[in-house]
């Protein structure tokens, strides 16, 4: 992973090959799970948004966000615009959702001078992997996400719903299964329970598909953690994840899951002009730390909606009523 096709001199631009041959490439991205189109003429973030519409149609737009990104061209985005010396370790774009992004999109507009590799890891090798025990446990239970937005720290509501108006920020949560509280002036607390193992829907295998591992705070480094946890305690962290039923994930299990993501890794240099496309339920992704101008522009395409399980909850013990609402 990723598998590579490469172009020539003669080779037609990237949009036309991506038209005679997409019938193929939807073949090898369910196989491969990832699928790097090196050496083709590609035309800038302009090309890139047309190869996007040519494989998937419109792009999506950035929904209920995790991470600062910028927008470059209509819904065409910046990767993280975290600092450079930050690892972005691996997860599935917007595996917290009720809804995700079948296919994602990276193009290399500027490559880094050092390191900058977007790792790749199989979800269908990490499901595998993971101890059966620990995997076992998070199919009964499932998994919650708590995320608490404070206006003065990192990501605000606002932000991450895209509006000004609580009320709208409320509906978007009541029609997606996430409870919320406010909690204090201007801060707004979500909760979300998901499945942690999905079937992919067209090869039908058994898939880790979660941000169990991304979200939980002992993925930060650890001076991060600890400075968080003194500002916030555990209740207030910006973002932390726990069993579906509220119960604390042990230390080991998340170092376990930790282990499985880096053990199933891979990753390649980026060059100028490469395309990468990813099937976001089969291969997971992340971001080395890197030096140098680093540009990689990143769209989201087809949208899917897994069926609801029979077991299905809404968010533990937050009823989700604006009358909550502080301030």
């Amino acid at each position: 992973m990723p598998l590579t096709v490469e172009g020539d001199r003669d080779a037609p631009d990237v949009s036309s090959f991506i038209r005679d041959n997409r019938a193929v490439l939807r073949s090898q991205l369910s196989e491969h799970g990832a699928v790097l189109l090196r050496g083709f003429g590609i035309g800038g973030v302009p090309g890139f948004e047309q190869a996007v519409r040519t494989m998937s149609g419109e792009p999506l737009a950035y929904a209920e966000r995790s991470s600062p990104r910028s927008s470059i061209k209509g819904n065409v985005y910046t990767s993280t615009d975290y600092p450079p010396d930050e690892e972005i370790f691996l997860h599935n774009e917007n595996s917290y959702q009720a809804s995700w992004p079948r296919l994602l999109f990276f193009y290399c507009d500027r490559p880094p001078a050092t390191r900058g590799a977007t790792p790749l890891a199989d979800t269908r090798r990490l499901h595998t992997m993971i101890d059966p025990a620990v995997r076992e446990e998070f199919a009964r239970r499932g998994w919650m996400v708590v995320r608490n937005f404070h206006e003065e720290f990192g990501a605000s509501w606002r932000y991450i719903f895209n509006t000004d108006d609580p009320d709208e920020a409320e509906r978007y949560c009541r029609t997606r299964d996430i409870a919320f509280e406010w909690t204090g002036e201007d801060v707004l607390r979500t909760r979300a329970v998901r499945r942690a193992i999905h079937v992919h829907p067209e090869t039908a295998e058994p898939v880790w598909f979660n941000h169990i591992t991304f979200f939980h705070h002992t993925t930060l480094p650890e001076e991060v953690s600890e400075g968080l946890l003194s500002l916030f305690g555990e209740e207030g962290l910006p973002s932390n994840t726990y069993y579906g039923d509220g119960a604390p994930i042990p230390d080991d299990v998340v170092a376990h899951l930790r282990d499985c993501y880096r053990s199933c890794s891979t990753r390649f240099d980026w060059q100028q002009d490469d395309l990468l496309v990813v099937d976001n339920m089969l291969a997971s992704h992340g971001r080395e730390p890197f030096t140098g101008d680093r540009r990689i522009a990143v769209a989201m395409a087809e949208a899917f909606t897994p069926p609801a399980a029979p077991d299905a909850t809404a968010s533990a013990d937050l009823t989700g009523h604006s009358a909550q609402r502080v301030g």
